[in-house]
């Protein structure tokens, strides 16, 4: 597997040479504006819109509200936005990566070895002075994707992920890791689910612990040491969970590439209090 970042200047040359990736832009907000709407107004030029909600995820329900798309689906439609087995993939949002991280996980989790994301997203992007398409872009392939390549089919699921029980039990015996805000992990502020608090056990490691003040990620001697203050090193048990599945891919993203593996608990917070029988902590330390 190459490198799992890929700067902006890194980019502009990749996409420049005779073998350019393919870039999939997956920005998003829960507050909006609509995302294809954000691309429309400026994008990198070559790079096809991927929805979060449409592509990335299955309709909202007791399995959460992002949960994992039906692999066959996202498999279509990531052939419809032109990846093979044959050509790497760079995936980008806004800025810190807690977005594309998403489509990065789905597309390792179901058999692509070269993913990367763009360290700083679009933000990155236009601070390079690169060039900026506008105007919406037509997915350029049908079903089948690309003629002549492998084509992605999400045969294979195999990144470890973590169901409510197993995250129940990781929350005590190991490391489970809350990518949220500090308030909403404490119960102080709930602004999307119905219940406030966190997994009982479970430790607030926010996604901005790994980012510096542009949102670009930091580096990897500063990234070991921040996470093993929360007892995370090589060896460790570790998984991950958020609001609903989404933030916390940037999470297992970031240990990945300091040498940890982590567990995704793809349901997150709300799939957890979907059952009322489920027990809820409300502090700001693990408990």
């Amino acid at each position: 597997m190459s490198a799992p970042f890929v700067d902006a200047e890194g980019l502009r040359g990749e996409l420049a040479s005779n073998a350019p990736p393919v870039v999939l832009d997956v920005r998003w907000s829960l507050t909006g504006p609509p995302g294809n709407t954000v691309f429309a107004g400026g994008h990198v030029p070559g790079a096809v819109y991927v929805d979060l909600d449409l592509d990335l995820a299955d309709p909202p329900g007791v399995r959460g509200r992002h949960p994992l798309p039906d692999p066959a689906r996202f498999a279509a439609a990531m052939r419809r936005a032109g990846v093979t087995l044959d050509r790497p993939v760079v995936v980008m949002d806004g800025g810190d990566g807690s977005v594309a991280a998403r489509a990065w996980w789905l597309l390792r989790h179901h058999g692509h070895d070269d993913v990367r994301l763009l360290d700083g997203g679009f933000a990155a992007w236009l601070d390079a002075g690169a060039d900026v398409a506008t105007g919406r872009v037509a997915l350029p392939y049908g079903e089948d994707g690309p003629a002549g390549e492998h084509p992605f089919r999400a045969d294979v699921a195999r990144s470890p992920v973590l169901d409510a029980e197993a995250a129940a039990a990781l929350a005590r015996t190991g490391v489970l890791l809350d990518a949220r805000a500090p308030a909403r992990y404490a119960g102080d502020v709930e602004p999307v689910d119905k219940v406030a608090g966190h997994i009982p056990g479970a430790i607030n490691a926010p996604t901005t612990m790994a980012l510096d003040a542009r949102g670009r990620f930091l580096g990897h001697d500063e990234l070991v040491r921040r996470y093993a203050d929360l007892d995370v090193a090589p060896g460790a048990t570790v998984g991950a969970y958020c609001g609903s599945g989404v933030t916390a891919t940037h999470t297992v993203f970031v240990l990945q590439s300091i040498g940890i593996e982590a567990a995704l608990y793809p349901g997150s917070w709300s799939e957890w209090i979907a059952d009322p029988d489920r027990p809820v902590a409300m502090s700001a330390t693990r408990g």
